[in-house]
């Protein structure tokens, strides 16, 4: 099963997206956009940086967890991970969008 991204509207009225992989586990999601053309400029952005290893930022949080942003040639953020155990899984979780989200379908949820 491809991944997909899902497009919807927060609670504040923001446009969003999360990538999920294959298995249904959300792998990536975005900061609030104002404008739906910006978060579909997003989805965009994702897709061009996806195997782009240098576009991977890990980080280790206070609580001993791992998670990494995803960020464009302008060095902005636009996608942060979930929390990870362990350093392999955060790992894995870059690999993920690596494989999901070239292809990813967009769907608005």
């Amino acid at each position: 099963m491809a991944g997909k991204f899902e497009v919807y509207k927060d609670k504040a009225g923001e446009h969003r997206f999360r990538l999920k992989a294959g298995n249904g586990e959300v792998i990536l999601t975005s900061e609030g956009y104002s404008a739906k053309s910006g978060c579909e400029k997003g989805i965009e952005s994702v897709k061009k940086n996806a195997n782009n290893a240098g576009r991977f930022e890990k980080k280790q949080t206070s609580s001993g967890k791992y998670r990494f942003n995803l960020k464009a040639g302008n060095h902005q953020v636009i996608g942060t991970s979930q929390s990870y155990d362990s350093e392999s899984g955060c790992d894995n979780g870059i690999a993920s969008v690596g494989r999901s989200a070239p292809d990813a379908k967009v769907v608005e949820v």
